[in-house]
């Protein structure tokens, strides 16, 4: 199924789902971990703690809620993919203020990010499609295991745009 076929696309995230490439899930998840092995790395180091407004996250902290939300999502698609219906919300800002991800460097968040990834890609390749189909209720209604795993993919496109459109412009400060 490629991500154009997601019926029901779940209504608060296909903005991310949208963002991902309309190809199989697989190809989108593969896509992805290029992306992240590919990331400007340079550039965001450039770039140091600064934020672009007040209150906003850090590119190390982004890094960090990429990880943290692929760990719950995968969580909620195991749930779902075995037969549970509902799970608890996580509160990302929460999340994000405990993470300490300003402690760390962008390599070790990167490399932490890519073996979530891979991680996450290895549970995906163990579902069956039935399990792919199911669905479950989780955090802004109800969703598939297959639309999460398109979430991954454009939730990390949909951060990786903000880092292009507001944060690289700060590396010249």
């Amino acid at each position: 199924m490629t991500r154009s076929q997601l019926n029901p696309m779940p209504e608060y995230f296909d903005r991310y789902i949208n963002m991902a490439d309309d190809v199989t899930l697989m190809e989108a998840l593969e896509t992805s971990l290029t992306e992240l092995k590919n990331a400007p790395v340079d550039e965001w180091k450039a770039i140091g703690d600064y934020v672009y407004a007040p209150g906003k996250w850090t590119i190390k902290d982004i890094l960090q809620h990429l990880t943290d939300t692929e760990r719950v999502f995968s969580y909620r698609a195991l749930s779902f993919a075995r037969g549970e219906k509902e799970v608890r919300p996580f509160d990302e800002d929460n999340y994000g203020k405990m993470a300490n991800a300003n402690s760390r460097t962008i390599e070790d968040l990167l490399e932490e990010a890519i073996a979530v990834r891979k991680a996450t890609i290895l549970l995906y390749k163990s579902f069956s499609p039935a399990m792919l189909n199911s669905m479950g209720i989780g955090f802004k209604g109800e969703y598939s295991v297959h639309a999460i795993g398109f979430i991954f993919a454009g939730h990390q496109r949909w951060h990786f745009k903000v880092i292009e459109e507001r944060y690289l412009h700060l590396q010249s400060i």
